[in-house]
Formats: C-alpha cells, structure tokens, sequence
C-alpha cells in the first residue's frame, strides 16, 4: 500500500484555546493512538490533502522532528458541517508485525459478458475492510467481472486474497449484472416471437 508523510510538531497544549488558535493559524490538531501512550500533534491542513481528499486508501508516516516518525493509519476524521474545513484527525500507531484492519477501495476489472449482452453493472460494495500485516495491505482489492453473465452476482469468497484477507461474510456481494430494461423487452418479444411460430404465407 502506498504511504504518504506528514511532517508535523507535537502539541505541548491540547486545551480549547490553543486548538482553536492552530485551526485559525491553517493547521489542524490530532492525536496519534496505539503506542504507550497518545501523541497529540498538529500538522498545515493542506498536508492531509492527499490523504482525506481521495477514494484510495494509504498508510501514513507522522514526523515529528527530533527523530520522532510513527507508522500508522488514518482512524476518524472530523470536519465543518458547513465549509467542510478539516477540524481534527485520529491515527492508529502501526507495527510491522501487528496485523491492521482498513478500508481499501474495490477496483472493476474485465469485460462482463452480461454487460455487453446488455446488463447494467451495479456496484454493491465501493469498498471492502480488509486485514494483514501492514506490509500486505493491498491498495485495492481487485473484482474481476469478465465470467459475469446477466442475473450473476461476483462473491467475496471469487476473489483471490493472497497475502490478505477480507472482513466480510462469505456471502457479502461485491458487484452485480443485473438485467436492464431494454435486455428485458428485448427477451420478451423473442419469447413471444418464438411462442407464435414462423409467420404463415398468404394465399394468392
């Protein structure tokens, strides 16, 4: 999985007041869990740009100066309900040998069959939780439609997860062929061509 760094420096204040001169100031407070204990720091809004304003999933490295970097992964996300401004950021601390669960986005792959008869592709899951070692976590899980007829549903359990595994049932569906309107009509008269035999000749 791809890795973005945020260069940032640890809060010596977390209280209402200086949060709110960091946020007026363009930066945006966080707290980093999962180590001994919390680290609360602050980093420039537009360092998480890469990180919050896109569908693919990434691992993240927080420095901090003084030789302080901490692997970890983007936990909660809090934002304006108005401007949409970033108000603060939770991360979970990462260990080479500790698996971790995330959020990784599906990624179509193939041509279906039932589509280019006619199908419409419907998208039930936009992204699946998946679990590994941080150094297998996948950027996407891979859904490869090509065996898919109109009416078929592509499984969880169809796609290949070497080094990974995903969080879901067994019968959680990832996409879907379904039959469209014009597919159907189309059915239909042939169904109804074929019930009443080939046109009868007239009479001279």
């Amino acid at each position: 999985m791809k890795s973005i760094t945020i260069k940032g420096s640890e809060r010596e204040s977390v209280g209402k007041v200086s949060t709110k001169a960091l946020r007026n100031a363009g930066a945006v407070p966080c707290v980093l869990y999962g180590g001994d204990q919390p680290v609360h720091f602050s980093a420039e809004e537009k360092a998480f740009k890469n990180l919050v304003y896109t569908p693919n999933a990434h691992t993240v490295v927080i420095e901090l100066g003084n030789g302080k970097s901490f692997n970890a992964i983007m936990q909660d996300i809090q934002v304006h309900p108005v401007s949409d401004k970033i108000l603060h950021l939770d991360f979970f601390q990462i260990f080479d040998e500790k698996e971790i669960t995330i959020e990784v986005p599906v990624k179509i792959v193939g041509n279906s069959k039932g589509v280019m008869a006619g199908g419409d592709l419907r998208l039930n899951n936009r992204k699946l939780k998946v679990k590994a070692l941080p150094k297998n976590l996948p950027d996407f899980v891979e859904a490869d439609i090509t065996p898919l007829n109109m009416g078929n549903k592509l499984y969880v359990t169809q796609v290949p997860t070497p080094d990974f595994k995903i969080m879901h049932p067994d019968n959680t569906v990832i996409c879907q062929v379904k039959i469209s309107r014009a597919a159907m009509k189309a059915a239909q008269e042939a169904a109804k061509a074929a019930k009443a035999g080939p046109a009868k000749g007239k009479k001279k």
